[in-house]
């Protein structure tokens, strides 16, 4: 299979082409999912002129497989479950109670971290692009809409480089609009859609935000 996107800066820019339709919008915000998230949500901002922030939903992994979400907890403690591999993996909200705890801890450590100084993060009204860089089973994006709904958001766009048709159409039903630039028949992970895939650090999504971004 070829390599799509050089990185996240390429898939960033990718993904603006397609968002163009937002570029110097009065009222809309990226946003940014930490911490692959933030590096194309940065390259949308810039390209559309936006302002860039973040919210910190967290995953919560499958007791057998943390990398496998089941679900994912919002920065507001709201919990968003995948009712269909809870089911299939009969599991209960009482077996992942450690596991909710956990990330909830990590959510708010993030968000000192990232936020500090910043304005309150203010979403009523506005349209909201989510940007990952990349869904693969949707918790943490399914997550962050629920979070830009409690906060009052006009519309909501998802916005990815990659997903499956699957993921998509069951993200859609939740949002406004969903854009990706790849819709891969086979998917065997983010990181197979990235010639360089590395970890983002806390410090690179830090630099980032700082970043003045608007002209």
């Amino acid at each position: 299979m070829a390599i799509t996107f050089v990185d996240r800066q390429d898939a960033g820019k990718q993904l603006a082409d397609k968002l163009a339709a937002y570029k110097n919008h009065h009222n809309a915000i990226v946003i940014g999912l930490p911490r692959g998230g933030v590096i194309p949500a940065a390259e949308i901002a810039k390209e559309l002129k936006l302002p860039l922030d973040i919210v910190v939903p967290r995953k919560i992994g499958a007791p057998f497989n943390s990398e496998l979400a089941v679900g994912a907890v919002t920065q507001d403690g709201q919990v968003v479950w995948n009712e269909k591999l809870m089911k299939s993996f009969h599991l209960s909200p009482d077996d992942l109670k450690d596991t909710i705890q956990k990330e909830r801890a990590e959510s708010n450590r993030r968000l000192s971290l990232y936020r500090r100084g910043r304005p309150p993060l203010v979403l009523k009204d506005k349209t909201v692009i989510i940007v990952d860089d990349g869904i693969a089973t949707g918790a943490t994006m399914r997550a962050a809409i629920a979070y830009a709904k409690q906060q009052g958001a006009a519309k909501i766009i998802a916005a990815t480089p990659v997903a499956t048709v699957d993921i998509l159409e069951q993200i859609a039903p939740e949002v406004d609009e969903v854009v990706s630039v790849l819709l891969p028949k086979t998917f065997l992970g983010i990181s197979a859609f990235y010639d360089t895939f590395g970890q983002t650090s806390d410090d690179e999504v830090i630099e980032l935000l700082s970043t003045p971004r608007l002209p």
